[in-house]
């Protein structure tokens, strides 16, 4: 680990990196409340730059102190950015890519105040529709990638076990593995038997895409389709039974594979409580139960429920898991399909606001996933799974967490700039956004099983607490 020493009070490269941190959020901040000051109509009911001096019509309390917010906000930003900039050049084994990464992020901030002036100034039809934005997403990209490079020279290895091409454990060479008993009472027994199907329709995974198809039925509410309680209640029943199944095909599917890992070694199948042909039948049951529920809907629903259930059960399960470093990223479509569902189950159509939520699901798998996938990494091995850190270490992989914990939260606020979405779901992005990457940041300097599941758990916070802020803001407000 780097330990050069940097310009006081800053003093030390974690620290370094703890400002790197800062100034991402304090950009991304910057970038919700700026979005908040365009839906409301309060920056253009300020025509002075760069004070707020009262207009003719005065603005409301709320609009006024919305202006002013962004403003000031602009200026702490801009002393985070400027210290970050500062720090890299001055201080001693920073790399040349994190100096000039970073300085040409303050370029673009001060590209982005000056369009901020104008337009203020002059106008939103001055500067071409959306540029003030796309400047400031740019500009939070690159702090981001200079955090991410950042957090690689400082706390990366070189000299990692990688196996580009892993290979199952055989399995003679598996340690034997204990017959199972079952209880000689027909109540206990059903319970056993009863608790095993339960446990291959993976219901750990059920509240969380209920609720991303929960939040995609909020966003088609928030237009001019009408909320139903039938068709709530249709949707999310559809949709656990499609997630029971997929669940169980995957169990069917990975059964050989799942005696090789701890994590997985003692689910039903491996441990015969439940016959193959059996699960499969089960399976086949909910599918054609997921797809009614979904019929009664609209047929675009059941099509697209039935996709959810080859995609993860036949395309990820055995074309991308076993075989590319990229199952998780390509992966993250089984996830983003239930936003889809929701949306389709109440317009029986595809919207951009679906699309936007879907997108935002897929960019946070990877970041998500390959926390789970740090901690099980020997696990993964055993297995023969391609996953990123097997194939190419764990530096690379906490290195693309926080690619993709960027590219998560530059999607929710492209989200929130499509909808209607106000300020609860903002307030929630930034501080559970906030959360999550310092989460992250932190398993780059622990390293650890323990720090790999915070980030982990840091992620599942953050996306239930952005689709509840979605259905409560679109709902409610």
């Amino acid at each position: 680990m780097a330990s050069e020493a940097l310009p006081r009070p800053i003093g030390t490269r974690p620290r370094f990196s703890g400002l790197l941190a800062a100034t991402a959020l304090g950009v991304y901040l910057l970038l919700v409340i700026g979005a908040t000051t365009s839906l409301t109509g309060a920056a253009s009911s300020c025509s002075t730059w760069p004070l707020c001096h009262t207009p003719a019509d005065p603005l409301s309390q709320i609009e006024l102190t919305i202006v002013w917010g962004h403003r000031l906000a602009a200026v702490l930003v801009g002393v985070l950015v400027a210290a970050s900039v500062v720090v890299a050049w001055l201080g001693d084994g920073v790399s040349a890519r994190v100096r000039y990464t970073l300085t040409a992020g303050s370029v673009l901030y001060l590209i982005q105040v000056g369009i901020g002036g104008v337009t203020a100034t002059m106008g939103s039809d001055a500067i071409a529709p959306g540029l003030h934005l796309t400047l400031g997403v740019a500009t939070f990209g690159v702090v981001v990638l200079a955090l991410a490079w950042e957090l690689e020279d400082t706390t990366g290895s070189d000299d990692e076990d990688v196996d580009p091409e892993p290979e199952p454990v055989p399995v003679e060479e598996l340690d034997p593995r204990p017959e199972p008993t079952l209880p000689s009472n027909r109540l206990a027994r059903a319970k056993l038997t009863a608790g095993a199907y339960l446990e291959m329709m993976k219901p750990r995974l059920m509240w969380l895409l209920c609720l991303v198809a929960a939040a995609g039925m909020a966003l088609a509410a928030a237009g001019e389709a009408t909320l139903d309680a039938y068709t709530v209640g249709a949707t999310l029943l559809g949709g656990v039974l499609s997630i029971g199944a997929s669940g169980t095909f995957n169990n069917v599917l990975e059964r050989d594979v799942d005696e090789r890992m701890n994590r997985t070694s003692d689910r039903p199948l491996v441990n015969d409580l439940v016959p193959v042909r059996n699960a499969v039948a089960f399976g086949l049951l909910l599918s054609v139960a997921s797809i009614a529920a979904f019929l009664t809907i609209n047929a675009l629903a059941a099509a697209l429920g039935l996709a959810a259930i080859l995609f993860y059960s036949v395309v990820y399960t055995l074309l991308l898991k076993p075989h590319t470093v990229q199952n998780t990223v390509l992966g993250g479509a089984a996830g983003a399909l239930p936003a889809l569902i929701g949306w389709a189950a109440v317009t029986n159509e595809i919207g951009l606001p679906a699309l936007a939520l879907a997108g935002l699901i897929f960019l946070w798998t990877p970041a998500h996933f390959y926390n789970l996938a740090l901690a099980y990494r020997d696990d993964y091995a055993r297995g023969g799974f391609p996953m990123l850190p097997v194939v190419r270490g764990e530096t690379t992989t906490r290195k693309h967490i926080i690619y993709y914990i960027g590219a998560t939260l530059a999607s929710a606020i492209a989200l929130a700039w499509i909808t209607t979405l106000g300020i609860l779901y903002a307030a929630t992005v930034v501080v559970f956004g906030g959360v999550f990457l310092w989460a992250a940041v932190r398993l780059h300097f622990e390293q650890s099983e323990p720090a790999a599941f915070r980030a982990f758990h840091a992620s599942n916070a953050f996306l239930g607490a952005v689709l509840v802020a979605i259905f409560v803001d679109v709902l409610a407000f």
